[in-house]
């Protein structure tokens, strides 16, 4: 595994604060230790004839990309979609391209569910949770709890940062830096933009 990969996927809170532009096209999350440092970001990027089409048709559909990146701006992980017109079936691939971890979104009412399986189709993962609420757990392949994400800031990093989305994804200890691991955090780190492009 590439060094800057493991040191910034080794973490186990991740603070997660988008960054809000004027009449944006493209969605940008910073990342921030639970020191308050920043360790990275969450960058989308889109095709020029996909900026267009965005004026006029619901992003919803459109495919998309989006590159977690290092503090020096290196690309560590990409989250990758193609057109949808249901539920997003998404890839996760490492700096190299390669494939580490499929993506399926199961419908459910107010409660999405996502399913993080392996390039073999084998489950690692699932993050379910009450999207109006903004909890979700993350599980293992078992069904044991590994995880959360939520809205609720606490301590010192809750006055640092005022745009409007922004939330803490939580990963317990004992999950070992691995593939595996890269795939669930990159999932949830990214879990607000896939539901805002599925709406």
């Amino acid at each position: 595994m590439d060094s800057r990969a493991q040191n910034f996927f080794k973490h186990n809170d991740y603070f997660i604060d988008e960054k809000v532009a004027f009449l944006k096209f493209t969605n940008v999350y910073k990342v921030y230790n639970s020191s308050g440092d920043t360790i990275g970001a969450v960058r989308e990027t889109m095709p020029g004839a996909l900026k267009v089409l965005s004026l006029f048709l619901s992003k919803a559909f459109f495919p998309f990309k989006m590159d977690i990146l290092d503090a020096e701006e290196q690309v560590l992980a990409v989250i990758k979609r193609g057109w949808t017109f249901f539920m997003s079936k998404i890839e996760v691939l490492d700096a190299d391209g390669s494939i580490i971890a499929l993506i399926n979104q199961k419908f459910k009412f107010l409660k999405p569910t996502f399913n993080i399986l392996d390039p073999q189709g084998s489950p690692i993962a699932s993050i379910t949770g009450d999207w109006k609420a903004w909890n979700f757990t993350i599980a293992d392949s078992g069904g044991s709890q590994i995880g959360t994400i939520t809205k609720k800031w606490a301590g010192i990093l809750k006055e640092a940062f005022t745009t409007a989305d922004k939330y803490i994804v939580s990963i317990n200890p004992g999950v070992e830096t691995d593939a595996r691991k890269i795939a669930i955090i990159s999932t949830a780190i990214t879990i607000d933009m896939v539901l805002k492009e599925s709406k």
